[in-house]
């Protein structure tokens, strides 16, 4: 072991001790077609009687929301919409949210949406009961006072949101974009209906089926490792690489679309005690600096962090693809360990996602790599340690050649 790695894995050694006492709740979950219309007799339960819906824009064009807001009517839960949610929130977005809940006089909130809305929504709640400046709420457990009733409804699957402590926020004036870790931010419930998700577009079909991928490896590979935790990113990892190909050329499959939203909610579970790796570290950076959605950014950099860390996870790479059907017990871990990027390589090229990073610039890396470490360091429990120079490496292969004119 490097000597500057030390002070590094004690701290993982410390923090997985605590993870292994800490008991994180798991929100109980609506599963099927419909389901979303049955959502407010759950949500009934916890006394809500005016509930503020953060979605975004685009859903309530598409009219998504119709049915589960009749539903409501119907279990006598008033509402009102805040559908002013931005992709990759900012703090302005957080307050106009929470101006829109003190207006509207309201006593519960629903996320409505993906990661973004679920980001929004989880933070408007927080403000709602924990009366401290936004970046006072930057990491692990900062979060004073339980929030309001808290409810979420997933239209992806992939970030996971509905099942995590974590929510991620934008501040514009450094461009950085940093979590919040609490469990008071995970939801009272949550329900994973796949009709809601049967029109994503294909490219989106694939982001964020490839970000709950990159949520069950990295939850996996991590040195948090507990058995519940390998349970689940198993579960995860096993349903994405059969399925996520196959609903991405048929959306409408709603068994397909189940199984995915299925798996992001494992996927979820899992890096939520496990936390995640530097593939999030440099997406978070990329969407703080450039504003590039996350879910493309992790599938992305996925493959290129896990060739950088093989040697160091072969072991637990090999039983990833063993899970995903890519090889035989007998075969070498070293072949299967290859096999399991290969094939990750393999499924974003069919599905039209890239080598690199469009927005990344060269002149950007020098600070980009001093933010990744920053985040990653030694707060995510890696197999493999990356120092600066290794992040700089990692984030120019990263960077679209030019094209010639």
């Amino acid at each position: 072991m490097n000597l500057m790695t030390i002070p590094y894995r004690t701290s993982h050694i410390m923090m997985k001790g605590v993870l292994n006492v800490l008991k994180l709740p798991i929100p109980p979950s609506l599963v099927g077609p419909g389901m979303v219309k049955r959502f407010p007799e759950i949500i009934s339960l916890c006394d809500v009687h005016k509930a503020l819906v953060i979605t975004d824009k685009p859903l309530m064009e598409m009219g998504l929301l119709d049915g589960f807001l009749e539903a409501l009517k119907k279990a006598g839960i008033d509402y009102s919409v805040f559908d002013g949610v931005q992709p990759n929130p900012t703090f302005e977005n957080i307050y106009d949210g929470l101006e829109a809940y003190y207006t509207e006089g309201c006593d519960g909130v629903i996320a409505f949406g993906g990661g973004s809305s679920m980001d929004c929504a989880k933070i408007v709640a927080a403000k709602v009961t924990n009366d401290k400046p936004i970046p006072k709420m930057k990491g692990l457990f900062k979060l004073t006072h339980r929030l309001p009733p808290f409810f979420a409804v997933p239209t992806t699957a992939g970030t996971g949101s509905e099942a995590t402590v974590c929510a991620v926020i934008t501040d514009t004036s450094n461009h950085e974009k940093f979590a919040i870790n609490d469990p008071k931010l995970v939801p009272l419930a949550t329900v994973l209906d796949p009709e809601l998700m049967v029109g994503l577009p294909p490219a989106l079909t694939a982001s964020t089926g490839m970000d709950a991928l990159t949520h069950a490896v990295e939850a996996y590979i991590g040195h948090y490792d507990a058995p519940f935790v390998k349970e689940k990113a198993l579960a995860a990892t096993e349903v994405i690489m059969r399925d996520l190909e196959a609903v991405y050329k048929d959306g409408s499959n709603l068994k397909l679309r189940q199984n995915m939203s299925v798996a992001s909610f494992d996927a979820g579970l899992a890096f939520t005690r496990a936390y995640v790796g530097y593939v999030h570290a440099i997406a978070h950076n990329l969407g703080g600096f450039y504003g590039v959605a996350h879910g493309f950014a992790n599938a992305v950099i996925l493959p290129h962090i896990l060739e950088f860390s093989r040697d160091a996870a072969q072991k637990k790479l090999s039983e990833l693809a063993l899970c995903a059907g890519l090889g035989e017990p007998w075969d070498s871990e070293e072949i299967l360990s290859y096999r399991f990027i290969d094939r990750i390589k393999e499924m974003n090229a069919n599905m039209g996602i890239p080598e690199t990073i469009d927005a990344l610039r060269i002149e950007d890396i020098p600070e980009l790599a001093k933010r990744v470490l920053k985040e990653a360091n030694p707060t995510y429990p890696v197999p493999k340690i990356m120092d600066y120079d290794e992040c700089v490496a990692m984030l120019e292969e990263l960077v679209t050649p030019e094209q010639p004119e």
